[in-house]
């Protein structure tokens, strides 16, 4: 063991820059993996902080027993509690102090006109707290709101709208009310809770404004008297309140808020950074296997002089794999403090890009370490294992080979094993996206398709490179045909390097294609489901938003332009005790300007005790026009309504429909999603639009668009989200880039006598350098087709099986411009790879080439 040891450090000093592209690609992957690790868990300390700091002064919550969930949602809709339910509070031993706590949507429009906020995180509105040990906001600058139109809202909030105190501006509640800024303040001694926006009232303009009736609240806060705990505080409270109110802890509450904040966010961000340090660390795998293996290759003499001289089996093993573990443990000890840097970089980028990372020390934790070191060393282990198995097993004899280059071809074993995998990948994937629509059938059979690609990759590169490179000889004459011999030397090598560009380039081409297919969706349902001619929308995004107000749909249809406005509103009950979200709107209006494809009964007749809903909810559950459903609503009330309507389509309608008078005895703050708009016969688009434009104007100035421009503006998130997609998989380009410079650097080494000769003969250094890119061109053109293939492949599996697991329709689509760029950024990532090996080589002393055994 310790000869071994000794001959993998002589040969690791003899030979660094072998593995300096194996370092790197380890390096990479780790880092990007303990920067995400850390970054996680200062995240979610400092939220822990913030939320434990802001709500230190509050024991108690009285709130709603019960929450109304909707599928797809993870915080519920309570009831109301009465406001003055304060007194009661209050004459309960060990209460020191019980306020109201009103809260609502409320979106502040910045100083250039536009809303902040309403991308994600929460617009919230209320009353300001006057007792400072209740109120999670203090007070930085200015004065507390004492009359109507006066409020408080948070720094950072301010900060992003250009306002300042004395400004005077709108919040959209959704209906729009001019406040002027009195104040400003901070949560948790940050300028604010994460993105989340708040704009703190009057008690009086909050009960207006906030809520469908006055004396109600969200909540209310309770301070304990000296010697009283939180536990014990709610243990009094409990017996004095009402049926249906219930009782928390101060920190269980603070607990709740941080998990509705930072910790869903956290979790799905987090897990988002680890999906592509996986996918990082995969392409490394590749990258790292073929150093090994080349390296292997290319000391077969040497492992055989061993062999001669006495050396075991075992011993010529461990000495690959002691130089591989040297690898992985300086590299992953590296890429930890990557890692750190990585972390403190993004503390650095997140408030600049307006996610302000909380500020204080980066949290490194023993898991947040230990983690990545493992995952590098058992990744880098793993991958030169079989290399290290394959150097075990070299022949003494092979020390009188006169050349040790691994030229082996694609084995008929491979090729049946690769078509067997295939034919499995294919059943399983039209499986499970065409006969019975299942995400994990057809999962399966995209990850066995990608194991398949790699098995069949050393058969199908031969034929690949000879049309890939067949325009070569034309083009580049003599060097365009021996950099396409030397692509087809070793199928294996070629095939593995070009693997690891294949995953990355896979991933983006299919993120491509499902992006296209999400917007190509869009564009289907709004043309499809939407007749009327323009909509008006306030775009938002998660909980973000405050809508539009319900007026707005009315004072639009006054218009002597528009035949028909509706607005589509949103309200919760239980359906037969299953929490679903209703549609509250206009029956007859949402006939006339959306299509709801075949309707039995009619939309006409519902009133106040009539729902319509979908011919798929209808069948779930057994229903048929003027048969009857139990809703449920978050006022507590239970009221029966009558199946008077069975439409078709849900697209845009949602999949239960009641009227607004229905609704109105249990609406909490009323807004609209969508007001659409149908225009009288000869009002042109333009003067229409501009009508509307003007009404829209005094409530809080929404978007006015066209049907084409809603549905593109609908599917906008969709390029934010490739956006960042792409950025995350440069990560991995970069590493198979690597790996293409590492094995083109690697057999520039072992060619050394070849090209000297090459040299020799009158091969110009040009010449020599334009040969090694276009292998390295040819190597990537590969990879780049075969994972276009395979990610359109994926793609289409993805897209089908969404279709077929969901209620919408999806539409497939292929952009082929997006997909060409893809194609040129490969072949140019080609190119740029081999311009470091191609350099080395050129400058290769001709004679010692030639010398070289």
């Amino acid at each position: 063991m310790n000869a071994s040891v000794r001959l993998s450090v002589s040969s690791l000093r003899a030979h660094r820059r072998r593995f300096a592209g194996t370092f790197l690609a380890v390096f990479l992957g780790v880092a990007f993996l303990a920067g995400t690790l850390v970054m996680g868990d200062t995240l979610r300390a400092s939220f822990d902080s913030m939320f434990g700091n802001a709500t230190s002064g509050t024991d108690a919550v009285v709130r709603s027993a019960d929450a109304i969930t909707t599928p797809g949602e993870s915080q519920g809709v309570r009831q109301p509690v009465a406001t003055d339910l304060v007194r009661t509070v209050e004459k309960v031993p060990g209460v020191a102090a019980a306020v109201p706590n009103i809260q609502g949507a409320g979106q502040l429009v910045a100083a250039n006109g536009d809303p902040i906020g309403g991308q994600g995180p929460p617009t919230l509105a209320g009353n300001w707290i006057t007792d400072p040990k209740l109120n999670p906001y203090r007070l930085a600058e200015g004065r507390a709101p004492q009359k109507s139109g006066e409020v408080v809202v948070n720094r950072g909030t301010a900060e992003r709208g250009d306002l300042t105190i004395g400004d005077t501006t709108v919040l959209r509640t959704p209906d729009p009310v001019r406040v002027t800024i009195v104040g400003l303040a901070t949560f948790g001694g940050e300028d604010g809770m994460a993105q989340v926006t708040f704009t703190g009232m009057t008690v009086a303009d909050a009960e207006k404004y906030l809520t469908a009736r006055p004396g109600e609240a969200a909540s209310i806060q309770v301070r304990a008297g000296p010697g009283v705990s939180q536990r014990e505080l709610v243990d009094r409270l409990t017996p004095a309140l009402p049926e249906g109110v219930e009782a928390i802890t101060g920190q269980e509450s603070a607990e709740e808020n941080n998990e509705m904040i930072s910790s869903r966010f956290l979790s799905i961000f987090t897990l988002f950074l680890l999906v592509f340090s996986g996918i990082a660390l995969l392409v490394a795998t590749f990258s790292i296997h073929n150093t090994f293996a080349i390296v292997v290759a290319q000391r077969t003499r040497e492992n055989a002089l061993l062999r001669a001289l006495g050396a075991s089996r075992r011993q010529v093993t461990v000495t690959t794999l002691v130089e591989a573990t040297a690898v992985a443990v300086t590299a992953s000890l590296a890429g930890l403090a990557g890692g750190i840097g990585v972390a403190a970089g993004l503390q650095a980028l997140f408030p600049a890009i307006g996610f302000p990372f909380p500020e204080g020390d980066l949290v490194v934790t023993g898991l947040s370490m230990a983690l990545p070191m493992a995952v590098g060393i058992v990744v880098c282990l793993g991958s030169a294992l079989l290399p290290a198995v394959r150097a075990g097993r070299t022949a003494p004899l092979a020390a009188l080979r006169e050349t040790a280059v691994d030229t082996s071809g694609a084995s008929r074993t491979r090729a049946v094993t690769g078509a067997a995998l295939v034919a499995l990948a294919v059943a399983l994937t039209l499986v499970g996206v065409l006969l019975s629509p299942s995400l994990w059938l057809a999962g399966s059979g995209a990850v066995l398709a990608l194991v398949a690609f790699v098995v069949l990759g050393p058969v199908a590169s031969s034929t690949a490179v000879r049309i890939l490179g067949s325009p070569l000889h034309r083009l580049r004459g003599v060097t365009g045909a021996l950099a396409r011999r030397n692509a087809l030397r070793s199928p294996k090598r070629t095939a593995a390097t070009a693997s690891a560009l294949m995953i990355g380039v896979a991933v983006v081409s299919l993120f491509t294609v499902f992006g296209a297919s999400l917007k190509a969706t869009m564009d289907q349902t709004v043309s499809r489901s939407f007749a009327g001619d323009v909509a008006v929308s306030a775009p938002s995004f998660g909980a973000g938003g405050s809508g539009l107000s319900p007026s707005l749909a009315g004072a639009v249809q006054e218009l002597p332009e528009v035949n028909t406005a509706v607005g589509l509103g949103r309200g919760v009950a239980e359906v037969d005790g299953e929490g679903r979200a209703l549609t509250v709107t206009d029956p007859v209006a949402l006939e006339r300007t959306f299509d709801l494809g075949k309707v039995h009964g009619s939309l006409r007749d519902l009133g106040t005790d009539g729902i319509a809903l979908t011919e798929k909810e209808a069948d779930r559950r057994h229903l048929t026009t003027g048969e009857r459903t139990h809703l449920t609503f978050t006022d507590g009330s239970e009221e029966t309504f009558t199946v008077r309507a069975v439409y078709g389509r849900s697209e845009l309608a949602g999949d239960y429909v009641i009227t607004r008078a229905a609704w109105a005895p249990h609406r909490t703050q009323d807004s609209d999603t969508l007001v659409a708009v149908t225009f009288k016969d000869g009002v042109s688009t333009d003067a229409g639009t501009a009508a509307v434009e003007k009404v829209a104007a005094q409530y809080g100035n929404p978007e006015v668009q066209t049907r084409d421009a809603y549905a593109q503006s609908s599917a906008g998130g969709i390029d934010m989200m490739l956006t960042l997609v792409y950025a995350l998989l440069a990560l991995a380009v970069v590493i198979a880039l690597l790996g293409i410079a590492n094995t083109l650097t690697l057999a520039v080494h072992e060619r050394t006598r070849e090209l000297g000769l090459l040299r020799a003969v009158g091969q110009t250094r040009s010449q020599l350098r334009a040969m090694v890119r276009w292998e390295s061109v040819l190597v990537a053109a590969f990879g780049t087709a075969g994972g276009l293939a395979l990610g359109a492949f994926l793609g289409w599996v993805l897209v089908r099986a969404s279709d077929g697991a969901s209620d919408s329709a999806f539409a497939f689509a292929m952009p082929p411009a997006q997909l060409a760029i893809v194609a040129l950024v490969g072949l140019a990532a080609g190119a740029v790879a081999g311009l470091r090996p191609a350099r080395r080589a050129a400058r290769l002393d001709v004679l010692r080439a030639i010398a070289t055994e």
